[in-house]
């Protein structure tokens, strides 16, 4: 079958189930239920605090088949991941389903595990590393399932996702299960992507290097949700939080696309009183948020919020009065964690509350205008972030598709030409973000307007910004290195991308060798 994208689909795949295909950003909204919250109760002498990961999953009766999960707010430096599955080998534990909110390359060792049996399901908002690579080789039994930062809220309150074993990195906790990730030596920051685990996994175990005294203060994720303590060494590095750019860029092209981003916003009419704003931690993305500040300063304006992976950048905004509060589902940099310790208005958020388009209201929906990235855009503005330009998977979703759907003016900002490839195709290889969510698509060479809006295209005509269609964009970007040869793909399906409402979007095939 095919979704509506054209994209297609079989009517089940193994390991996965059944197919429900996407049928658009927004038509699988209306009533949804929540699933039952497991409980096991706890007694005034019950002790909480263990010895050892392998007496917490003793007590937690792990067994072949289930599912474990891990949040990735300490992102490439993580050791909670790698810890516990290694143990979970060492017990001679098979078939098991790890769901990471997203994969780093620090995780590696989940490879061996894959080739042994240990671990044959993934799920994942995001992959890179050589555990993604070895997804895309087809090493592992069944699909990898990619979610959206809010879509995987919405599956694990749905019970779409059901986890059994939570498993949380806690760089503050006391003995009876009070976390935060704003003090010790692996301070984090906001814990967002945690919060869900914490309240529907069947039995959740924090793992910290930092036990205080009870009542741990402040709380992120209270005692009621956690049924064991472990403390270890070292639950990771924070200097691997900033895995990648978290700097304005210093390139005139990405500068010069920045630039023309910012007008796109001033001319759209949404900068003013009230604004509200986010935008990714890439260079040229960081860079938009400077030209903004620019013209916010000038124009007198303060906006609401600014929202998202919460960077040094967007807090220098913010402590400069230019947004009266931040949401903030993860801290990008350690400057991020400091703000987030320290200001009130600097206020965390549940990945839920963040993006999950199945609860009553998410904050995504609150956005004036999103900054993002792209490997590749199609002529449908179709983006593509989830695989590379040799169809490996080196990203994902994340809160990409999010944001997109709630804003009201979702960019994509990047060059024409990477690695002499073009960016803008005639169909992109997975579709991770539909094109009826993006608005505006613009390039150092110019800058494509969505057809469907005709409001801002008028807008647009009254400055001196380079505007052409998707299709002329792609004529200039193959004049300049001509037309890439097609990826040849296996019948064999590696990864399976749901859209943020659970509908598949897109299918990951094997690549031909």
């Amino acid at each position: 079958m095919e979704n509506i994208l054209g994209r297609v689909l079989p009517d089940y795949i193994e390991g996965y189930g059944e197919v429900k295909p996407f049928s658009g950003a927004f038509s699988n909204l209306g009533v949804k239920g929540k699933s039952q919250v497991f409980v096991k109760c706890v007694s005034p002498r019950d002790v909480k605090l263990l010895n050892s990961i392998r007496e917490a999953l003793e007590k937690c009766e792990i067994k072949d088949g289930m599912t474990v999960s891990f949040h990735h707010h300490l992102r490439n430096g993580d050791y909670v991941l790698n810890m516990v599955m290694d143990e979970i080998a060492n017990m001679g534990i098979k078939d098991i389903k790890v769901a990471a909110s997203s994969i780093f390359p620090v995780h590696a060792p989940l490879v061996e595990h894959i080739k042994n049996g240990v671990v044959t399901g993934i799920y994942a908002n995001y992959m890179s590393g050589p555990v993604a690579e070895a997804v895309s080789k087809g090493l592992l039994k069944y699909p990898a399932i990619m979610h959206t930062h809010g879509g995987r809220a919405r599956a694990i309150e749905s019970g779409d996702l059901k986890i059994d074993i939570a498993f949380i990195a806690a760089p503050t906790c006391d003995e009876y299960g009070n976390i935060n990730g704003v003090y010790g030596p692996s301070a984090c920051g906001s814990l967002g992507y945690a919060i869900p685990d914490a309240m529907y996994a069947k039995r959740v175990v924090a793992i910290t290097d930092n036990l205080v005294s009870y009542p741990a203060c402040p709380i992120e994720i209270s005692q009621e949700y956690v049924d064991f303590i472990v403390k270890v060494d070292s639950i990771g590095d924070p200097k691997g939080i900033v895995s990648g750019t978290t700097k304005i860029t210093k390139d005139p092209v990405g500068l010069k696309i920045a630039k023309m981003a910012a007008q796109v916003i001033e001319a759209s009419g949404l900068l003013k009183d009230g604004f509200s704003f986010q935008t990714g931690a890439g260079g040229i993305s960081l860079a938009v948020a400077k030209y903004v500040r620019d013209l916010m300063k000038n124009k007198g304006i303060k906006g609401s919020f600014a929202a998202g992976g919460i960077t040094g950048y967007i807090v220098d905004m913010f402590e400069e009065g230019l947004f009266e509060a931040l949401f903030d589902v993860q801290c990008f940099d350690l400057k991020a964690v400091e703000s987030y310790r320290r200001n009130v208005a600097h206020q965390g958020m549940s990945a839920s509350l963040y993006g999950n388009p199945h609860n009553k209201g998410a904050v995504v929906n609150r956005l004036d205008v999103m900054i993002l990235g792209a490997t590749e855009i199609d002529l449908d503005f179709n983006v593509n972030v989830t695989t590379g330009s040799d169809g490996i998977i080196m990203g994902g979703s994340g809160g990409h598709s999010d944001t997109a759907a709630g804003s009201k003016l979702a960019i994509v900002v990047t060059k024409l030409l990477k690695g002499r490839l073009p960016i803008v195709v005639d169909k992109v290889t997975t579709v991770t973000t539909p094109g009826e969510t993006i608005d505006v698509v613009v390039t150092e060479r110019g800058i494509a307007v969505n057809p469907k809006r005709q409001d801002l295209i008028e807008k647009l005509k009254n400055t001196n910004l380079p505007i052409m269609t998707i299709e002329e964009l792609k004529s200039i970007a193959e004049k300049m290195v001509g037309v890439p040869e097609k990826i040849e793909f296996d019948d064999k399906i590696v990864a399976v991308v749901e859209y943020r409402d659970g509908t598949v979007i897109d299918v990951v095939k094997k690549v031909k060798e």
